[in-house]
């Protein structure tokens, strides 16, 4: 992972990720994650939602990607497609367990339904770096570590209002952090959600022989 993705990529990777910035839509992914396979039935009676919007919310997950389905008689059953929400599924467990101190959420591996507040809140968190100029901002600094604010403008492309601003938020929300070192201050980005996220995007970016069926 050392090059930025190219525009048309980013926009279907934040495409993507906004649709998991949805409470529904991350407890849909995440009971998928968990209990694998899954007909719509299943889901609506483990989530106590009305089934014609879980398969509304289905139907858009699917059309972004995110689940793929397949027939078994007469029932479609879904599964998890794409490979970011099952590892940003890892990283929020992990999270939670660290704020918890719940030792089994720390555990490599473990797969358990999270409480409806915290997915809700997990949600919340991905709606605030779910735009393309902040996902290429958190990019370059993912892929080039601590820079000043004039390397970021040159690497994202981004004219200098914009960035201070997004910079601003980013830092606000907890996405970076910056150190003043004489005129110039430096940002880094931060271990959470959004680092996973970019992290699995490129990595299914990288692993595709036609980078068109991204």
């Amino acid at each position: 992972m050392t090059k930025q993705l190219p525009e048309d990529i980013m926009k279907k990777a934040v495409k993507g990720i906004g649709y998991i910035a949805h409470p529904l839509r991350l407890r849909i992914l995440e009971f998928l994650d968990v209990n694998g396979s899954s007909s719509v039935s299943e889901i609506t009676k483990a989530l106590g939602e009305e089934q014609v919007i879980i398969s509304q919310n289905l139907k858009k997950l699917r059309v972004a990607n995110l689940v793929k389905t397949k027939r078994k008689g007469l029932f479609i059953y879904y599964d998890i497609y794409e490979e970011y929400p099952a590892s940003i599924f890892i990283c929020i467990r992990k999270v939670f367990g660290y704020m918890t101190e719940n030792f089994y959420f720390l555990m490599d591996g473990y797969k358990a339904i999270l409480p409806k507040d915290y997915t809700t809140m997990v949600a919340n968190q991905i709606k605030l770096f779910a735009n393309f100029d902040k996902m290429k901002i958190l990019e370059f600094l993912l892929l080039q570590g601590e820079s000043n604010v004039s390397d970021i403008i040159s690497g994202v492309g981004i004219e200098q209002l914009k960035v201070s601003q997004y910079l601003k938020r980013l830092r606000d929300d907890g996405f970076v952090v910056c150190r003043k070192s004489g005129r110039f201050v430096y940002y880094s980005i931060t271990k959470g959600v959004h680092m996973t996220a970019l992290q699995c995007i490129h990595k299914r970016y990288d692993s595709l022989q036609n980078k068109e069926d991204f």
